[in-house]
């Protein structure tokens, strides 16, 4: 399929303005900088509250978050734990209020957004320990938080794709707490671009290029960690007994391939998983609903899965 025209009007518009994730040369501050100095925010909808905290995690380490509650309820309810996109090196809370917003008022959940600890500051494991010691975080004070720690969802975009991947894996390998679903939106998760032909057929002009991934990957983790599962969960030699998913990718995406191989691997170890390509998508189109109509369509099918899931 040839690329959806809404999504090439905004590729243009882009071009149009010199607005690019990654230029050679570039610094994470300068991308941070860049980011944020066009970033145009979309009112996601409204919450019956939201709360912004700071809770402690494994080793002391001090994370905010923002509680997101949908509804005012009396009874426990199912929670998404959320962690964004942008490369282990971008992104925040702020970032992805409306999306988290919209996964919220659709579900009915609690979602609970962690704003993890960034690269090259800091390097592989940390996001990934900071994204699981939040869910252990919610499990642990379920009754205070009225949710449900028997029905936690994982939930990620890009990076955080990569890292609710990786919060499941260590949920089962720590045997603590218990995630019920993952849903994984165009996800990393082998950090080795030379194994998929989408990193070659979509290396350029679709907004996230090959060597922007590459730029990533060197600030999140070092050579000798970029097969460890915890960073690429493609490389886990064992996914049975891992929460149902749903993984969402985008045709002209060059994560495309890695994230739909690891739906395989999912569905040839058991587990439950609705792997669905959305034609004529790029990278980051779930969160453009404000531009394109297919990024409604992928956030309402995230969202039924996530109810059906945890019978919200």
């Amino acid at each position: 399929m040839t690329v959806d025209p809404q999504v090439q009007m905004l590729l243009d518009g882009m071009k149009a303005l010199g607005v690019e994730l990654y230029t050679p040369g570039m610094t994470p501050q300068d991308m941070r900088d860049a980011m944020g100095a066009n970033a145009a925010p979309v009112p996601g909808p409204e919450m019956a509250s939201t709360e912004d905290r700071v809770i402690t995690v494994g080793g002391g380490i001090e994370l905010p978050v923002r509680i997101y509650r949908p509804v005012e309820a009396t009874g426990p309810q199912p929670v998404v734990v959320f962690f964004h996109g942008g490369g282990w090196v971008i992104g925040n809370i702020e970032s992805h209020d409306n999306t988290v917003r919209a996964l919220a008022h659709q579900t009915g959940a609690v979602c609970v957004s962690v704003d993890y600890r960034l690269a090259p500051e800091h390097r592989f494991p940390a996001a990934a320990e900071d994204c699981y010691g939040a869910t252990v975080w919610v499990a642990e004070h379920a009754d205070e938080l009225g949710v449900d720690r028997h029905r936690i969802a994982v939930a990620g975009d890009s990076a955080g794709g990569n890292l609710a991947a990786v919060v499941a894996l260590m949920a089962r390998d720590r045997a603590h707490p218990t995630v019920a679903f993952q849903a994984l939106i165009y996800p990393c998760t082998d950090m080795n671009p030379d194994s998929w032909p989408s990193m070659r057929d979509n290396a350029e002009g679709m907004f996230l290029t090959t060597e922007s991934m590459r730029w990533f990957y060197g600030h999140y983790a070092a050579d000798e960690h970029r097969t460890d599962p915890y960073a690429s969960p493609y490389h886990a030699p064992d996914l049975s007994g891992l929460p149902p998913a749903i993984v969402i990718t985008a045709e002209y995406d060059p994560l495309r391939d890695e994230g739909e191989a690891y739906a395989q691997r999912l569905a040839e170890a058991g587990v439950p998983v609705d792997c669905r390509r959305y034609d004529g998508m790029i990278h980051g189109f779930f969160g453009m609903t404000a531009m394109i109509d297919r990024a409604k369509d992928a956030q309402a099918d995230v969202a039924l899965a996530i109810r059906t899931a945890l019978g919200a």
